[in-house]
């Protein structure tokens, strides 16, 4: 059982770090539009864990509260969705130029799928948070992946709620056939990302002729 006993103070700086990284990707976002260049970001959210979510997580993985903050990477969790497989490696090269956040853990799960099928690009960060008493460092997960890839999570993910990860050999087979069929959508989208790209030039630039 946690013995933590005021979660409200203790997530505050984990939704406070939600917040201004989602400000600061979707600032990022906006910088490449305002120069009318495509935009390797296509929309971020953001979420922190709930505290159910937290406990179960704690009792599975046997996570005692002294060390939670270290060994629950995932606690502030960010979605970066592109619109390119060539965007996602984009963004991560963006991430490591940064220096108001630090690259802990990286796992490529693109190149390197999942059984399951599942596909992503999984990056931990230190970043700082500032609080009253001081500045205070915290974990946070963020995960980049095409539409495609966030569609098929999405799926499995809600299927998992009901079979709670132990699906049905059939059900199985057939995320890893959807799974592949979402990958080769990306890869088919990847073939003609010039051609998008200039469309989305256009499109912006005829936009601004209509704002003025």
């Amino acid at each position: 059982m946690s013995v933590i006993k005021d979660w409200d103070t203790f997530l505050w700086p984990y939704n406070q770090a939600v917040k201004e990284l989602k400000v600061k990707f979707r600032a990022l976002r906006q910088g490449f539009l305002t120069k009318g260049e495509h935009s390797p970001i296509e929309f971020v959210v953001g979420r922190v864990k709930t505290v159910d979510s937290i406990k179960e997580k704690m009792k599975r993985r046997v996570i005692s509260p002294d060390v939670i903050e270290s060994d629950m990477q995932d606690i502030a969790g960010i979605r970066i969705m592109c619109q390119f497989v060539d965007d996602i490696y984009r963004v991560v090269d963006l991430i490591h130029q940064r220096d108001d956040m630090e690259v802990i853990e990286e796992r490529d799960y693109i190149q390197n799928a999942k059984p399951s099928g599942y596909r992503s690009y999984h990056m931990v960060v230190a970043y700082t948070v500032y609080m009253p008493e001081g500045s205070k460092r915290l974990l946070a997960e963020i995960q980049i992946r095409t539409l495609a890839m966030n569609f098929w999570a999405t799926v499995e993910h809600t299927l998992n709620y009901k079979y709670q990860g132990v699906y049905p050999e059939d059900i199985s087979e057939r995320l890893k056939r959807t799974a592949e069929a979402a990958y080769q959508l990306d890869e088919e989208m990847s073939s003609i990302r010039n051609e998008v790209k200039e469309a989305q030039k256009l499109f912006t630039k005829n936009k601004g002729k209509e704002k003025s």
